[in-house]
């Protein structure tokens, strides 16, 4: 059975996309075949694996009007194993094409798009917008579960607050299977001693659904998106590639759970 997991949270700048790419990137060296959906209208999933988002004949967009089958706008990536539904700008219509063309279940229209895959894929990962709006309440409606990043900041309570209310409105209204997969600390830094107050606060109210991988900063990590590689590929020594692996190798194990 796919699982399909979700990388999301409300709040910008916290790591959304690289979790997307390296996890996708990280399972598939394990052997997991793996599809990377870019559901963010800014398409820096698809930019980071080297696509020129400006370019796409047909993106994820396309999918959910029913404009263009799915299985014809997936893209092989650069990573063996990857492959990716491209997004760009187009995207951002798509709320406003739903309330035009009155769209009964505009909560569903990923989910509609998905159940046309004729491929098989052990993991499919959807890299959500920054905000709780149609985008991301599609993905969590879809998905089996759902990873939040948390960087290490001062704010990073409020957004847990956040996406737990809204992970508990999609569980009682649409979609009573969804989990957290796990909440996951980046931009770690050891020596910064609010990085470690933030993640002690975490660890103290969700220590069982918290991972233990954190995600250090690591200048790698954007270079990586910089030459349209995962870090895994780009630089597979690195800090960064190696706690995408062991986050890997945890998501693994709460299959076999």
């Amino acid at each position: 059975m796919t699982r399909i997991i979700s990388v999301a949270n409300q709040k910008g700048g916290v790591g959304k996309t690289t979790t997307a790419i390296n996890l996708s990137s990280a399972l598939a060296s394990y052997g997991k075949k793996v599809l990377l959906i870019d559901f963010d209208s800014q398409g820096n999933s698809t930019r980071g694996f080297g696509f020129d988002i400006t370019s796409l004949a047909y993106t994820v967009y396309d999918a959910c009007i029913k404009e263009a089958d799915i299985n014809a706008i997936i893209r092989r990536t650069n990573c063996k194993g990857v492959d990716i539904v491209p997004s760009n700008l187009r995207l951002a219509n798509l709320e406003a094409y739903m309330q035009s063309h009155g769209v009964v279940t505009p909560f569903a229209v990923l989910a509609d798009a998905l159940s046309h895959l004729k491929r098989d894929y052990d993991f499919i990962v959807i890299d959500c917008p920054p905000s709780l709006g149609i985008l991301s309440l599609n993905a969590l409606v879809v998905s089996t579960s759902v990873i939040i990043p948390i960087q290490c900041e001062f704010f990073a309570m409020e957004a847990v607050a956040s996406m737990l209310s809204t992970v508990n409105r999609i569980q009682n209204n649409y979609n009573p299977a969804l989990k957290i997969e796990g909440f996951l600390m980046t931009m770690y830094d050891s020596k910064a001693s609010l990085c470690n107050e933030i993640v002690s606060q975490v660890r103290s109210l969700f220590d069982e659904n918290t991972f233990v991988t954190m995600i250090p900063r690591n200048v790698s990590l954007p270079e990586a998106s910089a030459h349209g590689q995962s870090v895994i590929d780009y630089r597979p020594s690195s800090s960064g590639a190696v706690a995408y692996l062991a986050l890997a190798r945890e998501v693994l194990e709460h299959e076999k759970e």
